[in-house]
């Protein structure tokens, strides 16, 4: 299978998805995309050039990092699904909202654009609160799959949403038959 694999910068989930993708990547064919925060920003949990060296390690290819690139390469690039996690609230809400202003959004858009699944593996501390628009807004769009989510701290963070990362490989294998996963709620 060819994948695309998107991720954005919900920092503090990037090495849950980086074990997600060392699986995906070892019997798929897997080209990596960083938004720009991924692609720029050291923080406390790893720095950018350990992220981009990491991902073209696993996948065996230099990561998508433009707009430019990211519209000629999945639009073209016959992907059989692209799975974004993590998907941070900023992310979601322009994807919710038609706005292409980022690499991976404009993968996204592609992806769409060919009418092939769009995984989006949730991760943001706004997904009940300022995001809950865009969250059901984008729970309506057709060829877009969410990674069963729950609220990762209801008590300290209680508009926060994160998915549960090991549900993404089945999360994929339902929406090729274009499915959603269910429950959808955890």
């Amino acid at each position: 299978m060819k994948l695309a694999y998107a991720l954005c910068g919900s920092f503090c989930t990037h090495a849950r998805s980086i074990e997600v993708l060392k699986t995906i990547a070892a019997v798929n064919s897997v080209t990596p995309i960083l938004s720009e925060a991924s692609r720029d920003t050291d923080t406390r949990f790893g720095r950018a050039d350990t992220l981009r060296d990491t991902v073209t390690g696993i996948c065996g290819e230099k990561p998508i990092l433009t707009i430019r690139d990211a519209e000629e390469k999945i639009t073209r690039g016959g992907y059989d699904a692209l799975i974004v996690a993590p998907c941070t609230g900023n992310t979601l809400a322009k994807i919710a909202n038609g706005i292409t202003d980022s690499t991976v959004t404009m993968c996204v858009k592609a992806q769409l654009r060919n009418r092939r699944p769009v995984i989006i593996a949730l991760a943001t501390n706004d997904a009940l609160g300022a995001n809950l628009m865009n969250t059901a807004l984008t729970l309506e769009k057709k060829n877009i799959y969410f990674v069963p989510f729950s609220q990762d701290d209801p008590f300290g963070k209680p508009s926060s949403l994160i998915c549960d990362f090991s549900l993404i490989g089945p999360t994929l294998e339902s929406a090729l038959r274009g499915i959603q996963i269910q429950p959808l709620l955890k």
